[in-house]
């Protein structure tokens, strides 16, 4: 990304800091540090500070303590948002995809759990995306050992809440999502919301195929899911995502944010890094 382009999409989201002091390296610099950083999957320390700042003499430790603290005052979800904000109209609502995404992490801490199915400690993080395959909606990271319907509704309220902030209107929304998400709560949620739901029936849950009856599913409809798919394969394409080192929730969070919103600009704004 150029440096106009950087400043117009994320440094004007930036905290000012009013020391009374002229910076001695321009934020747009600091924001391409981290980008190179999300595309390529170094390590801080490997960062190659010569290429990134020229003559300037700045230190990798800098450029973490920036993304730490900006990713702790919730930037670059504000980012994103502004972003879904002001191109709203470029997004296709016709069918919107619901799914799950784990992320195996090599380190502990903060929402990381065994998954069996993964037979990996992993993370996951619920993502709603357009037609397109746009992230228009996320939950914040869930810990591994979790299924896909864990406090499903709670999330998915969120979600939903945070696309209405959006001006995205959810009432008269297509859901498409997988037989993971087969719980009646998570139906009745969609109704209330006057969101039509198209969810595969969960044949292992005799229970739950009780309370399904009545609901229509239609394979057609639901082949157009391939769309969530698609946007995994775009954010492997950003190395860092592919195996979680962070250790901080916030931090992994706020390279997905960066990631969508280089996703969104590529789609929308033909913008590459």
């Amino acid at each position: 990304m150029t440096k106009g382009e950087i400043s117009k999409f994320f440094v004007k989201y930036l905290p000012i800091m009013k020391t009374g002091r002229k910076k001695r390296v321009p934020m747009w610099r600091i924001v391409k540090a981290i980008l190179y950083k999300l595309k390529t999957g170094t390590q801080w320390s490997h960062l190659p500070m010569r290429e990134l700042f020229g003559s300037i003499t700045y230190s990798w430790q800098s450029v973490f303590y920036h993304f730490n603290k900006w990713s702790q005052c919730g930037i670059w979800d504000k980012c994103y948002d502004e972003l879904i904000k002001e191109n709203r109209r470029k997004l296709d609502l016709s069918v919107v995809n619901l799914d799950g995404s784990h992320t195996p992490a090599k380190r502990g801490r903060e929402q990381v759990g065994y998954q069996g199915r993964k037979k990996s400690k992993t993370t996951n993080m619920l993502i709603l995306t357009d037609r397109q395959g746009v992230p228009i909606g996320y939950t914040p990271p869930i810990s591994g050992q979790h299924h896909d319907a864990f406090d499903l509704v709670n999330f998915c309220n969120k979600i939903f809440d945070k696309m209405e902030q959006n001006k995205l209107r959810c009432s008269g929304l297509f859901l498409n999502a997988d037989a993971g998400f087969d719980v009646q709560k998570f139906r009745e949620l969609c109704d209330e919301r006057e969101i039509s739901h198209n969810i595969d029936i969960n044949k292992r849950n005799k229970k739950q195929e009780d309370q399904t009856e009545g609901y229509l599913f239609d394979n057609e409809l639901y082949k157009k899911r391939f769309s969530v798919e698609q946007l995994n394969a775009w954010v492997d394409g950003f190395k860092t995502l592919r195996i979680r080192y962070e250790t901080k929730a916030c931090n992994w969070m706020s390279f997905h944010c960066l990631a969508f919103s280089i996703i969104f600009l590529r789609k929308f704004n033909s913008i590459n890094i």
